[in-house]
């Protein structure tokens, strides 16, 4: 594994000591926010402390000024209003904010999610014609929708209008909507493209709400109730914690401390939350989003946004455990085909003539095979597809590589496809059965022709140096204020250098050291996790360079220990000890 160290020990810049005066917190912390060019203190005080002033203007979204006055029209008038969502995290969340203000504003508004399984991803002429029968009138598309332009002008043609909200990449044409709002369309000067569904959603809901006339008080509140729910399909969707999103983000997870949605409150619980406690960005990553990508993965996602909406305690409660559950049902159907996948690896073992990976099986449960590929990236650092097979028909999922852009690499090969889409890192697709090996071919030689061996070798990414003696309950914890941590802001990585090991580590699990360091009179406690076979290179008494991470410990701080714990990313044997520099 290659380490890139931002700040090197000669790398420290003079101005790092004034700045961490001026801001009242060690200079541990400062190297990070300097390694990651936020160097001034007004820079640096709005990433500490974000507030929706932060937020950028609505209205800077192109065609804004055409949804909300469509919109305004729409409730006043009591048209039906129809709100076409996706079956993930940021989908559900989308209708479920939309629809709560469409509702508190006194319009008539229901909601579509397809069903993973029988409808698959994106609009529907159906649905759009089952609605022209029903009476609607006015469309809204929410995490959904940039790539549907027939299914828009099918709509038209059928006297519905369309305000399309969306934050995947748009074909060359923007559909014929009413409205489309998406940070990414070529012609949009909006200032923060990384916006999830949700988040382009809130953007509607918030430049419709500052024209209601209410107080700058009223109006925060709201918008800050919202940003919780924004707050989990942003970090869900997997876009950069930063900028825009480190605002929504932070404040959202924040006000997760106490909740008055019954469903919310019902989802923490059962996600091991209580009143008074909120999860991280981690936790919400590993706790709280899949349980309700769950209900899309294996039942319908309208059971999510009906557990959002409801009045009745009782009914949240059951909703909310109904996704425990399927989240159970969810990682069992996820193993048995990373198993599969293990079983293939081990009779072909991929090597680096692999530079794209295609698995597919018959029976495959299309909910999960994303998630499968994720752990599939993780494993072999290469862009992969997993799909699922069902009567001739093969629909999957695909993960990919920083160096790697995924949907480029399907627009290359559209002639393979009955439906795709995506983005850089995550992208879905259909295609016949009997194409699936040409899909492999085809897919393995563009990978081959623009990746190469370092491009498959994981780089990790190291802040600063520091010493042991920096690692004290203030400094760790400083550090750690540095988040919400995720894609685009990671935890901090830190070298620690000539680091003595104390003893032998111990090996918990057959899997996981657990490690004991000193440095003159300092010693650090640290745990590597899943470095069992590297046992043999912490001899007592080696010298060795560490990168370590730290993370909140609430299990140790209940107890009156250290809040935090220091994790081993990788390590080396030190340069004063003969390795490598």
């Amino acid at each position: 594994m290659k380490w890139k160290i931002q700040l090197g020990r000669h790398e420290q810049p003079e101005e790092i000591p004034a700045l961490a005066r001026e801001l009242g917190v060690g200079q541990a912390a400062v190297r990070v926010l300097w390694a990651r060019g936020i160097r001034d203190r007004a820079a640096a005080h709005r990433f500490l402390q974000p507030t929706l002033a932060d937020l950028h203007d609505p209205y800077l979204l192109a065609d804004m000024d055409r949804a909300v006055p469509r919109l305004q029209r729409a409730i006043q008038s009591k048209e039906k209003i129809l709100l076409y969502g996706d079956y993930d995290v940021d989908g559900t969340s989308s209708v479920v904010l939309l629809t709560t203000v469409i509702r508190l504003l006194g319009g008539d508004v229901s909601y579509h999610v397809p069903h993973r399984l029988k409808d698959g991803y994106g609009m529907r002429s159906e649905v759009v014609e089952d609605a022209a029968e029903r009476g609607v009138s006015l469309i809204v598309s929410v995490d959904t929708g940039i790539r549907a332009n027939a299914v828009v002008e099918h709509a038209r043609v059928l006297g519905i209008d369309t305000i399309v909200t969306d934050h995947h990449l748009p074909e060359t044409e923007l559909p014929p909507a009413v409205a489309v709002l998406n940070p990414n369309r070529p012609d949009c000067g909006y200032p923060e493209k990384n916006l999830c569904g949700a988040g382009v959603a809130f953007k509607l809901a918030s430049a419709m709400l500052r024209d209601c006339g209410w107080s700058s008080d009223k109006l925060e509140r709201i918008l800050d109730s919202f940003l919780k729910l924004v707050a989990i399909a942003t970090v869900a969707d997997v876009v950069p914690l930063t900028g825009e999103n480190r605002v929504i983000v932070k404040r959202g997870l924040e006000g997760l401390h106490t909740v008055r949605n019954l469903g919310l409150r019902a989802l923490l619980d059962v996600s091991g939350f209580p009143e008074g406690t909120a999860p991280s960005a981690r936790d919400v990553a590993f706790r709280v989003a899949p349980r309700i990508n769950a209900a899309g993965r294996m039942a319908s996602a309208s059971d999510v946004i009906e557990m959002f909406l409801t009045t009745e305690e009782a009914t949240a409660r059951s909703l909310a455990s109904q996704l425990h559950e399927l989240n159970a049902d969810r990682q069992q159907t996820e193993a048995g085909i990373a198993e599969a996948i293990t079983k293939l690896c081990l009779e072909s073992p991929v090597t680096d003539a692999n530079a794209g990976l295609v698995f597919a099986g018959e029976g495959w449960h299309r909910g999960v095979v994303g998630i499968v590929a994720s752990r599939v990236v993780e494993r072999y650092h290469r862009p992969v597809f997993v799909l699922g097979i069902e009567n001739g028909i093969a629909q999957g999922s695909g993960r990919s590589i920083p160096a790697f852009h995924l949907l480029e690499a399907l627009e290359s090969m559209p002639d393979l496809f009955t439906k795709f889409g995506g983005h850089r890192q995550a992208a879905g697709l259909t295609l016949p059965g009997d194409r699936v090996e040409e899909f492999r071919a085809r897919f393995e030689a563009y990978a081959a022709a623009r990746l190469g061996p370092d491009d498959f070798e994981r780089e990790l990414e190291i802040d600063a140096e520091i010493d042991l003696r920096e690692a004290d309950d203030k400094s760790v914890m400083e550090i750690l204020g540095l988040g919400p941590f995720g894609f685009g802001n990671a935890p901090p990585s830190f070298v620690i250098r000539n680091l003595k090991v104390a003893a032998a580590p111990d090996v918990k699990k057959e899997k996981h050291l657990f490690l004991r360091f000193q440095d003159g009179s300092r010693t650090l406690r640290a745990k590597a996790w899943n470095s069992a076979e590297r046992a043999g290179e912490l001899a007592q008494g080696t010298l060795i360079d560490a990168v370590v991470q730290f993370e909140d410990d609430a299990y140790s701080a209940a107890r009156g220990y250290a809040p935090w714990q220091a994790i081993v990313r990788d390590f080396r044997k030190s340069a004063a000890a003969g390795g490598a520099i």
